[in-house]
C-alpha cells in the first residue's frame, strides 16, 4: 500500500496498537520484518499509520506476535480495511488537526463520556454559545476560521442525530451551567437545549451541584471515547499546549474510575433535570 503524507487519529492508533503487540511479544522491529517477510522500513511505516495493512496482513501480524484476544484482533481487522471518507475531510487543511481527530474518533465511538467544569460539553452547545467560545479565544481567531469551527461543532451532532445513534453520558458541574459565554437570552437559550437533548434515551445529563462536599479531588474535566474493546477506548483532554488524546492502557483505567467515581455524587437525570429548570427561571 501507498505511504501516506499524514496519518489520521484513526489510523495512527491502528499502528499503535500493532506496535504494542509487537513490543508485548518482545520483538524489535527487524526481528518481526523478518518474519513477515518485509524490512524494518515498512514495519515502522505500518506502525506509525503512515502505511496501511490488509486484513489478511494484520492477522498474520498478530499470529507471529502470539496475540490470542480474538476480540481486539477482530477489532484491529474492521479499522484496516474501514475506508470511510467522513464530513470532518471537509474541514481538512482548513482547521487544526485535532478538531478533525476528534471528530473521527466519535463518530466510531462505541459510547462517549463528558466531564465538564467551566463550559457546557460541545456536542451539547447551542451555535450561539459555541461562537461565543470561540469569539473569545485569544489571539482573535479570523472571522473565516470562527465560522469554520462553529460549524464543525454543529456537525459533530450527528453521532447523536443519526439512525444508530452514540449513547452519551455527560456530567456538567453547576459552574458550567451558571457560566454566561454570551448574552442572558443565548445563556436561557443554552439551557433549554441541554434540557431539550437530556430528554432522549440515549443521553444522559447529570449535574454536579455547588454544595456537594468532598469534591476537591474530582475535578478533572474530560472526554472518554469508547472502543469497540475496552483496550481501543482513548481519553481526550484539553491543555494548555493544545489536545491530547490519550491510550495507555494503565492511563485509561484511571480515567475510568474517576468517571465511575464522578458519575454516583452526582444528581440522578430527573433531579438534574430539575435542577437545570430551576437555573433557567434564574436567568
Amino acid at each position: 500500500m501507498p505511504r501516506r503524507r499524514q496519518a489520521t487519529a484513526r489510523q495512527a492508533r491502528l499502528g499503535a496498537e500493532l506496535r504494542k503487540l509487537r513490543e508485548a511479544a518482545g520483538l524489535k522491529g527487524r526481528e518481526a520484518a523478518a518474519l513477515l517477510g518485509s524490512d524494518s522500513a515498512q514495519v515502522s511505516q505500518i506502525e506509525a499509520g503512515l502505511a496501511g495493512v490488509s486484513e489478511a496482513r494484520l492477522r498474520r501480524i498478530a499470529a507471529h506476535y502470539a496475540c490470542t484476544d480474538k476480540e481486539l484482533i477482530d477489532a484491529l481487522a474492521a479499522m484496516a480495511v474501514d475506508r470511510t471518507r467522513g464530513w470532518w475531510e471537509e474541514y481538512r487543511g482548513r482547521l487544526p488537526t485535532s478538531f478533525l481527530d476528534l471528530s473521527e474518533l466519535e463518530y466510531y465511538a462505541a459510547y462517549r463520556w463528558d466531564v465538564e467544569f467551566l463550559h457546557v460539553p460541545g456536542l451539547l452547545q447551542t451555535e450561539d454559545c459555541a461562537r461565543a467560545l470561540f469569539s473569545s479565544r485569544v489571539p482573535e481567531l479570523p472571522e473565516e476560521e470562527l465560522e469554520l469551527r462553529v460549524r464543525h461543532r454543529m456537525q459533530r451532532l450527528i453521532i447523536l442525530e443519526r439512525t444508530q445513534p452514540v449513547p452519551y453520558e455527560a456530567v456538567v458541574h453547576e459552574a458550567a451551567l451558571r457560566m454566561m459565554v454570551g448574552s442572558r437570552a443565548a445563556s436561557r437559550d443554552q439551557l433549554a437545549r441541554v434540557l431539550e437533548l437530556s430528554e432522549a434515551d440515549h443521553i444522559t445529563v447529570r449535574v454536579i451541584p455547588f454544595d456537594l462536599e468532598h469534591f476537591a479531588d474530582l475535578g478533572a474535566a474530560m472526554v472518554y471515547a469508547g472502543g469497540a474493546v475496552p483496550k481501543l477506548d482513548t481519553v481526550v483532554r484539553d491543555g494548555p499546549h493544545g489536545t491530547v488524546f490519550i491510550d495507555s492502557e494503565a492511563q485509561l483505567g484511571v480515567f475510568r474510575r474517576h468517571f465511575r467515581r464522578v458519575e454516583p455524587v452526582s444528581l440522578d437525570p430527573g433531579r438534574s433535570r430539575d435542577f437545570i429548570h430551576r437555573l433557567t427561571k434564574e436567568l
